[in-house]
């Protein structure tokens, strides 16, 4: 059955976290600027290491957060929105049951051309359907994004749902923390753009799938 919350476009809420709820181009300091109710989940504590960087964007969606997570929790179907991803396939269930997707399960998946990398294994670290919060960390591949960990919640705010999804990373050799930051930002927001439309779209009456 459709959600019978009014769809209006998402405006462009994309941004890098930075202290005292400014948006700057300097790695996440507290994630000042992420509501309360998330921001103890977005506190990585590698932020300031030496040799790493973090950040965080923001995105508000159109659409009921339970829609919102019901794509976001798919640790084993993130192709469904983000399109840098060419296939993926569940390699450990990770579960008791000896399939199911949980705490511990790892995927592998293949990249588009024209990245610099074609394949990442990933290890499911969180997966809270209460708290609507997801983890992830890489563990292997062909790829630069070394010791990447990634965590992303869902929540509600005026009628509208807003994804976070902050990460922690090695700087490559050969490239500065601004450059790896500008990378991974343009990858995230790519992805979380894409998720407001694909979500946006699955809400819609008009949509075959909707709710």
């Amino acid at each position: 059955m459709p959600y019978a919350a009014a769809l209006r476009p998402s405006p462009p809420q994309l941004s890098r976290i930075g202290s005292g709820g400014k948006v700057v181009s300097a790695a996440c300091q507290g994630h000042a600027a992420v509501p309360g109710e998330v921001a103890r989940y977005h506190e990585h504590a590698a932020a300031g290491a030496a040799g790493q960087c973090c950040s965080a964007v923001v995105q508000s969606i159109a659409a009921p957060v339970d829609a919102v997570w019901s794509v976001v929790r798919r640790f084993d179907r993130p192709q469904a929105y983000k399109h840098f991803i060419k296939s993926c396939r569940l390699v450990d269930g990770g579960g008791a049951d000896g399939g199911k997707v949980a705490v511990g399960s790892v995927r592998e998946v293949c990249v588009v051309s024209g990245l610099p990398a074609t394949s990442s294994r990933e290890r499911l670290e969180i997966l809270d359907d209460d708290r609507r919060v997801i983890s992830f960390r890489i563990v292997g591949g062909e790829h630069r994004l070394a010791n990447y960990r990634s965590v992303t919640t869902v929540h509600e705010a005026e009628a509208m749902a807003v994804v976070v999804e902050s990460y922690v990373v090695d700087v490559p050799p050969g490239n500065t923390k601004d450059e790896t930051r500008m990378f991974v930002d343009t990858i995230v927001r790519c992805n979380l753009q894409s998720l407001a439309r694909t979500v946006e779209r699955l809400v819609s009456p008009e949509s075959p799938h909707a709710f």
